[in-house]
Order: C-alpha cells, then sequence, then structure tokens
C-alpha cells in the first residue's frame, strides 16, 4: 500500500519488452536507500516489482498489461515520473489509501495558475464519473490529490507550489496521458451500495445517497 506522498522524482532510462514481459529501467539521480529486492515500488502511481538496483538505476519487472494499462508504457525516454516505496508498519500516512492498482489512463484538459495554486483538470470516461466526489480524493500519477470539482465528465484538483515543484505533475500538458487510481474507499462503498441495490445504475455518490444507506457516521 502507499499514500500517494511523493518521495523522488525520477525519469525512464530505458524500457525493453519481451514476450508477455519486459523491464523498466529508472534513474533515480541518486542511489537508493536500502534497496531490497523483491519490494513494491509506485512508478506513477503503479505498483511494481524492484527486480534489480544498480547504482542510481532502479530495474523492474513489468508486465505487457501494466505497459498498455498505465502511461509507463507510453512515456518517452527521459520522462519523469513519480516514486513511492511502499508503507511500512509505523509510517505516517500522510495522503490517503493508495492500492498502486490503476483504473484507468486519461488525458488531461488544463493545467493553469489560479492565485497562488495551480488547479490540474482530468477527462475521464462517463463510467467512472460515480467515482469522482467533489472533497473525494484521487490519486493523479500516484499523487494524493482532493478532487475540487467533479464534473460529467472530467473533474479538477489544486495543486500547490510544493506538489508543483516536487513532482512530475508540472510537467503535464493538454492531451497528456496520466494514470488514475480513484478512491479504494469509495470504490468499497459504491460495490456495496449497487450490490444492495442503494445505487442505480449511473448515479453518483454524494452525501445523501450515504446517509439513506446508512453511511452516517
Amino acid at each position: 500500500m502507499f499514500t500517494g506522498i511523493i518521495q523522488k522524482v525520477a525519469k525512464i532510462a530505458d524500457r525493453k519488452l519481451s514476450g508477455k514481459a519486459g523491464k523498466l529501467v529508472v534513474d533515480l539521480g541518486s542511489p537508493l536507500k536500502n534497496p531490497i529486492k523483491g519490494e513494491s515500488i509506485a512508478v506513477n502511481g503503479a505498483c511494481l516489482t524492484l527486480e534489480e538496483c544498480s547504482e542510481n538505476l532502479l530495474i523492474f519487472h513489468v508486465l505487457e498489461e501494466t505497459l498498455k494499462k498505465t502511461n509507463l508504457g507510453s512515456l518517452p525516454k527521459g520522462s519523469k515520473v513519480n516514486i513511492e516505496r511502499a508503507l511500512s508498519v509505523g509510517d505516517s500516512i500522510g495522503g490517503h489509501i493508495v492500492s498502486g492498482h490503476i483504473d484507468a489512463t486519461c488525458p488531461v484538459r488544463s493545467l493553469r495558475k489560479k492565485g497562488g495554486d495551480w488547479v490540474l483538470s482530468v477527462e475521464y470516461p462517463q463510467e467512472f464519473a460515480p467515482y469522482f466526489v467533489e472533497k473525494g480524493s484521487v490519486s493523479i500519477d500516484g499523487v494524493s490529490l482532493t478532487v475540487v470539482e467533479a464534473g460529467k465528465d472530467f473533474f479538477s484538483a489544486h495543486l500547490i507550489p510544493t506538489t508543483i515543484e516536487t513532482t512530475s505533475l508540472s510537467d503535464r500538458k493538454p492531451g497528456d496521458l496520466v494514470n488514475i487510481e480513484t478512491d479504494l474507499i469509495g470504490k468499497y462503498i459504491l460495490r456495496y451500495l449497487k450490490a444492495s441495490g442503494g445505487l442505480k445504475a449511473g448515479s453518483k455518490i454524494n452525501m445523501d445517497v450515504l446517509r439513506d444507506s446508512g453511511w452516517d457516521h
């Protein structure tokens, strides 16, 4: 599990695919402290297994499916990626619970400055509408953010200067694909509501729906 608090921005150094699997090589720019072969590391929010570590380079085993379902298969070499190591017992959960399983890659609509912050807007397929709730959590390229606006086919999140400075999101342009993981707890609630008949197809979750279903604590 992860929290969406980025620990390092790295660059894609190489990507090799052989059959149904391959290797993704990431350049950290400095050695990783106490690397453990087989440990889980989120790269742009996608949970990968560390296969080898050599000086500044991290080498991950990746499936063809991972490269197809995330932007790790399409980003050019040299692209910046966000790095987060998995939670250890006793670590602080500074963002929100992130599984590292990407739900979709979605195009950036805009990244614009507003006052002292930035507003990042991302488009999504209509079937994902129920998963985006204002003031809910979302992971964009592994970064824990809060949804400030949830439209019919897009959502927006505010980026504070620290987020712009310490993640790869500052490089995103309209049309760029970003990895999206919707809120894990929200997904379980939505599944429960659908199974219990408390949510009609195409409906969005809101506080009234949650209260009517007993989620008022």
